[in-house]
């Protein structure tokens, strides 16, 4: 392994194992790893070496590699393709870091919480440096004694599918390749790879999951078959989450309100302003309590996209005050990124259709989603308005307890407690 100099931290579990597998003969791409205290002394030779015989690709990709990534998920620190310079990639590193106490801030926490993950400093966050593969990427692992193979991200084709994920890979090397890595390496592995454009399988990460528990192992080791069963009740898909209720159509009606006040000088502009950040504090700190107080939950959507009109007029309701109105806009803007890192910790959404998790590989296939799977619960557009009526009529509340059933159909019923 390329390494910049000696760091006060081990070398991250990321790192170590793509040398091991380099090392062992498999298809891994070059690749430098920069510890934190050489990115913050600049100290930049032995990068700007490495970059010196990558420049044809003119950009490369820089992968998180904290010293105790480890015990986080899969996807918690973030990978970002950049230039192919000590500029991009001290940029990609900044922007790890700064993700991690903003983006990701709130899914550190919960997994501190409930995993029992470690304390960690952002700022000791190092990178792994490869050359970019234009390809798609697929994550391998075996679950209930069967590889299983996930695919997404395909950057080849104009028109991409949703994540799937199968039994049988497009090409037998990767059972092959999957099963020799795993023998290589000595414990159960999730394994990634990028196939490139001329089907160049190439080996990017190879992640520890020995110490994840996995429900079919565990109910395998802890059950014993028997030879019938007389029943009524056919067995379906149940999930049952505590609920947010998200209604910021709502949200947006009440900071309408207390600047029309502002308009008609019901109260001083400061002090309505001040009314509204106030506001604003009270409900992302509601967001971030209910995230740490539950390690699973579900986020009912009434309205979580603001109706377009309706948040125009917030944002240009104090015109007439600009600074305000630029102070009001940069509110309402970084609300919307609150809510969405509170949604990204969600594992069941229930909304209309347009509104979805966007899965990425780790959410869609990662080994921390075998247990608990992302569920996207939908009700067709155009019923939107008689389903929120229905949603209200029951009294749904934040707090409710939902059991979601999924008949033979693949038709769900959400039953408040």
């Amino acid at each position: 392994m390329t390494t910049s100099s000696a760091s006060p931290h081990p070398v991250p579990e990321k790192a170590r194992v793509l040398d091991t597998l380099k090392r062992g003969g498999f298809n891994v791409p070059d690749f430098i790893y920069v510890p934190a205290a050489d990115l913050r002394a600049e100290n930049f030779d032995a990068l700007q070496e490495f970059l010196a015989t990558h420049r044809g690709s003119f950009k490369i990709i820089a992968r998180s590699a904290h010293p105790q990534e480890e015990f986080y998920k899969g996807g918690t620190f973030d990978s970002l393709e950049t230039y192919a310079d000590v500029g991009g990639v001290v940029y990609a590193w900044k922007r790890m870091i700064k993700f991690a106490g903003t983006a990701k801030r709130l899914s550190i926490q919960r997994q501190q919480k409930f995993n029992r993950a470690p304390q960690i400093d952002p700022d000791e966050m190092g990178v792994i440096v490869m050359p970019f593969i234009n390809g798609s990427n697929v994550m391998a692992k075996i679950i209930g004694g069967t590889w299983e193979y996930g695919y997404c991200r395909d950057r080849v084709h104009k028109i991409k599918s949703d994540p799937f994920i199968t039994q049988t890979p497009h090409d037998r090397r990767l059972h092959d390749l999957s099963r020799e890595i795993q023998e290589h390496l000595g414990f159960r592995c999730e394994i990634e790879y990028i196939i490139s454009e001329d089907s160049e399988i190439y080996v990017v990460q190879a992640k520890d999951i020995s110490r994840v528990e996995v429900l079919e192992q565990k109910e395998s080791e802890r059950s014993i078959r028997l030879d019938g069963i007389r029943r009524i009740r056919m067995r379906r898909n149940y999930r049952e989450r505590p609920i947010y209720v998200m209604d910021n159509a709502a949200f947006y009606l009440t900071i309408v309100g207390l600047c029309e006040d502002i308009v008609n000088a019901c109260q001083p502009l400061e002090t309505g302003l001040e009314e509204i950040r106030n506001l604003i504090r009270d409900y992302e700190a509601k967001l971030e309590a209910f995230a740490l107080r539950h390690e699973r939950f579900a986020v009912l959507g009434l309205f979580i996209e603001v109706p377009e009109d309706l948040y125009q007029v917030a944002n240009h309701y104090l015109e007439d005050s600009p600074v305000y109105q630029k102070e009001l806009s940069r509110l309402l803007l970084n609300n919307r990124r609150q809510i969405d890192f509170f949604l990204s910790e969600a594992d069941t959404l229930i909304a209309k259709d347009k509104i979805r998790i966007n899965l990425c590989g780790h959410d869609a296939y990662g080994i921390d989603s075998v247990r608990n799977p992302l569920w996207s619960v939908y009700w067709e557009i155009e019923r939107h308005d008689r389903i929120v009526q229905e949603f209200k009529r029951i009294g749904f509340k934040t707090g409710d307890f939902v059991c979601i059933d999924i008949d033979a159909n693949d038709k769900p019923t959400v039953c408040r407690h």
